[in-house]
């Protein structure tokens, strides 16, 4: 199991960036006419594996910035899914700093790990879990005054005893519905095909929208992005990137609500809890090939 877990997380990161992008699925006329039935979207942004503790072009500090100063919508929110104790991240005194700026600047703060590497939950043992979760919780209360309500397990990836173990902590799981693929990439750190990417993956949402499955909040679809704030190609294209998944709305036909983002953290935590898996049993849906690596580790 942990050997294949690990091959199995390699081998979709390398397909997931791979550049095997099929165009997106066409509108048909049954799903625009559904679409006009239902609330426009919300783009509900996620960043995972910060903060960043660089002491140069601080990408993490880089995001925020751009998240509040853009020209498409200024003051932006987001969820971070913090990696609290490692030593390149929250567990650095310029990484916690950056955390407590996050949480200054109106954003989210969500438990990822709290080992000192991006360690798989599933393979701790139930101490070993109990641990890092106390842990990344106590850190995480030190900053907000209470303890984290979100949690994304380190490759999407939970089973039924750490999905109770989240729960037991309070935390609840938000998954994505769109990936930008922009993970820490070593030899080449990019992302080419960025554009259409998103306009595809946002092709197969549309179609969960037209049939109703995603929740409408305070008026709007949220629709979950997820980005890596360490990754420095993302922060220095991240106002780019605010400008692609606008496109990929309008190419998909898809409504746009007329604030596209979140800039409210009481409304992006409503969202954001509306939008989690409320049983380990639920079927997901993953983008890209997430949900065919985890399918195929659980048997």
């Amino acid at each position: 199991m942990k050997h294949f877990a690990t091959v199995s997380a390699a081998l979709a990161l390398a397909l997931s960036l791979s550049g095997c992008i099929g165009p997106p699925l066409a509108l048909t006329p049954q799903t625009e006419q559904r679409l006009k039935t239902e609330a426009p979207i919300r783009f509900l942004l996620t960043f995972d594996d910060g903060p960043s503790a660089s002491g140069f072009m601080n990408p993490s500090r880089s995001v925020m910035a751009d998240l509040a100063n853009n020209p498409i919508q200024p003051g932006i929110k987001a969820v971070f899914f913090l990696q609290t104790e490692a030593p390149r991240s929250g567990g650095n005194p310029r990484g916690y700093k950056t955390m407590e700026r996050e949480y200054a600047a109106g954003h989210i703060l969500g438990f990822h790990t709290a080992t000192p590497w991006h360690s798989n939950h599933r393979l701790q043992n139930p101490a070993e879990l109990e641990h890092y979760l106390s842990l990344g919780s106590s850190t995480l209360t030190a900053i907000t005054g209470q303890p984290p309500t979100l949690v994304r397990p380190p490759f999407w990836n939970y089973d039924k005893r750490t999905f109770a173990a989240y729960q037991q902590h309070g935390m609840h799981v938000l998954l994505t519905d769109l990936s930008a693929n922009d993970g820490v990439i070593w030899v080449f750190n990019g992302s080419p095909r960025r554009r259409e990417n998103l306009i595809r993956q946002l092709s197969v949402v549309r179609e969960r929208i037209a049939k109703g499955e995603l929740p409408t909040v305070d008026g709007v679809i949220p629709v979950v992005v997820t980005f890596h704030d360490i990754n420095r190609y993302t922060a220095w294209h991240l106002k780019e990137y605010l400008q692609i998944l606008l496109d990929s709305a309008h190419i998909n036909g898809v409504p746009l609500a007329t604030q596209p983002f979140y800039t409210d953290r009481a409304t992006l935590q409503r969202a954001a809890m509306a939008r989690t898996v409320k049983s380990a049993d639920e079927v997901v849906h993953l983008p890209g090939v997430w949900n065919w690596v985890w399918d195929a580790d659980s048997h």
